[in-house]
């Protein structure tokens, strides 16, 4: 099993009580000090006290639980902390991709949205009607945040993309190609001091963009971010 402790991430092998009168397996782990990620066949394991520190973390210096796991693959790694499995094999479990990465294609690890009204898949159009005849239809919402920075790496060719385009963000290539062919125009203020364009017009020759755009489904509260833009 992996077990998921305040000293990093581990792989040991794991056997249950299986005597007639023995409880289930998930409550044995939770008698030991174990939270099970799933009570059907867990697979993964937290220890209670790495969920108590990750609490305090959370509450006390603002951790996210991304950069708490960061920490704990430095810790179990650090010469190649990306080699510690956790997300990206979820993810692509969860789309039915297992170990065949070569398939995934750009979008194939975003979420379906059943919420939207989508022709062939939970609505019926008829003869020559479309979704401008329906009373409900997609609609869509744009915002960004201003304050996203992303440095220039040190080290390019260490660099391992994981979810390259196959998500949510759009792809390294294709953002690149859009900064060839945008025009970048400096854009003046008439407030005193308006946050947004000052960031934009910030200094930039040590990041590699600023900014990032998201476009959402006004249906519902569910923000999914579309791109990545450089404003």
């Amino acid at each position: 099993m992996v077990i998921v402790d305040k000293s990093g991430v581990h792989r040991l092998q794991v056997r249950c009580c299986d005597c007639p009168n023995a409880m289930s397996p998930d409550i044995q782990m939770f008698r030991h000090g174990f939270f099970p990620a799933s009570f059907n066949k867990p697979k993964t394991m937290f220890t209670f006290r790495v969920l108590d520190e990750f609490l305090l973390d959370n509450l006390e210096c603002g951790t996210s639980a991304m950069n708490y796991y960061s920490k704990l693959q430095q810790m179990t790694l650090s010469v190649f902390p990306h080699l510690v499995p956790w997300r990206q094999l979820k993810s692509m479990k969860w789309h039915g991709f297992r170990h065949r990465s070569d398939n995934l294609n750009a979008g194939d690890l975003a979420l379906f949205c059943l919420a939207c009204p989508q022709p062939r898949i939970n609505i019926c159009l008829s003869g020559d009607e479309s979704l401008d005849d329906w009373k409900y239809t997609w609609s869509f919402v744009m915002d960004g945040n201003f304050k996203a920075e992303h440095l220039h790496p040190i080290k390019p060719y260490d660099e391992v993309w994981l979810s390259n385009g196959l998500g949510f963000m759009v792809g390294k290539e294709r953002y690149q190609k859009h900064l060839e062919e945008a025009a970048d125009t400096v854009e003046k203020s008439s407030c005193n001091n308006h946050r947004a364009i000052n960031q934009a017009n910030a200094a930039q020759h040590k990041l590699e963009s600023t900014g990032i755009g998201g476009v959402a489904c006004a249906q519902h509260s569910c923000f999914v971010p579309h791109s990545m833009v450089d404003f």
